[in-house]
């Protein structure tokens, strides 16, 4: 055990020390990997918001810092990392606070997001696709197809993110696949997914499946080319993951979800994101551990053995 108790780590993810906006934009976003939070919760669910998302996550991952995991014995903190604090969003306006997103991860390397709500996906994809001159293969893990054309009356919604993201190109069809499927779906929508050549895994497949099968397909699909994780929370299920705003059961277990994202080393990975963490609806903080955790899994791959 270390010497100093859990409790007394910093605030930032991982313990590392999470420094001011003023400080960071000199210092902290030249790290090759930077840790970001975007509260960004522009209430298009019933249920209370996202935005105290970021800070939950970097609470709970005070867990994960005793130590490495005997199933890869990697230290993600080995890596030229920072948690460079939360970006600025425009609070009440959302295509502002979508541009200032891009804007400041356009600033970054390779970013780890912590959200806020799924549509914090869109302005990264943005600033990623820009970066490297073309669409990204996508791990999309979620309970949540997330291509419908509009959520909720808005055509900017968490619900909307991948339509947007097709549609502009930023990720290549058939270069995506999406992992843990099991909301109720309009027929719609749901064939002009497959349409677009995205692969669609529900749940029950994957229960009837196994993680070296799943992360086998993932492999298959994502390819060669630069690839992105965007990890819903709800592709957990709710025994796992209470605490978020859109909870569907059937879902994934953690050991699960941490079982296929160890099988995806090697792949070139471009960045990630980890949303829809709503500490309000968590349990004794274990929505924000699993978020936590698939975040700190993500880098385990980067860091490598």
């Amino acid at each position: 055990m270390a010497g100093t108790p859990t409790f007394a780590t910093p605030p930032g993810f991982l313990g590392l020390a999470q420094q001011s906006r003023d400080g960071i934009t000199r210092q902290g976003r030249g790290a090759a990997f930077c840790i970001a939070g975007v509260p960004l919760d522009i209430g298009t669910t019933n249920r209370a918001g996202t935005r105290d998302g970021p800070a939950a996550i970097r609470r709970a991952s005070r867990m994960l810092v005793d130590g490495v995991h005997p199933q890869h014995w990697t230290d993600p903190r080995n890596l030229d990392i920072a948690d460079i604090g939360d970006f600025a969003i425009a609070l009440g306006d959302i295509p502002a606070s979508l541009d200032l997103i891009e804007r400041q991860a356009a600033e970054c390397g390779h970013l780890v997001t912590l959200g806020g709500e799924h549509l914090v996906t869109l302005p990264l994809l943005r600033a990623l696709a820009k970066r490297l001159g073309g669409p990204l293969g996508l791990l999309h893990m979620d309970a949540h197809v997330d291509t419908w054309e509009t959520n909720f009356g808005q055509s900017l919604a968490h619900g909307s993110v991948f339509f947007h993201a097709i549609r502009e190109g930023l990720v290549e069809p058939r270069r995506m696949i999406q992992l843990g499927i099991r909301s109720p779906v309009d027929r719609e929508t749901w064939d002009w997914t497959l349409g677009q050549g995205v692969t669609v895994v529900t749940a029950q497949e994957a229960h009837e499946s196994s993680p070296p099968a799943l992360a086998a397909r993932v492999r298959a699909v994502l390819g060669d080319g630069p690839c992105y994780l965007s990890f819903d929370i709800d592709a957990l299920d709710p025994a796992f993951a209470p605490g978020t705003g859109t909870p569907e059961v059937g879902g994934l277990a953690s050991w699960q979800a941490q079982g296929i994202l160890r099988r995806l080393g090697g792949l070139a990975w471009a960045g990630m994101d980890l949303v829809e963490v709503s500490p309000a609806y968590d349990q004794a903080e274990i929505t924000a551990l699993a978020g936590a955790t698939m975040a700190w899994e993500y880098l385990a791959l980067l860091a490598g053995p």
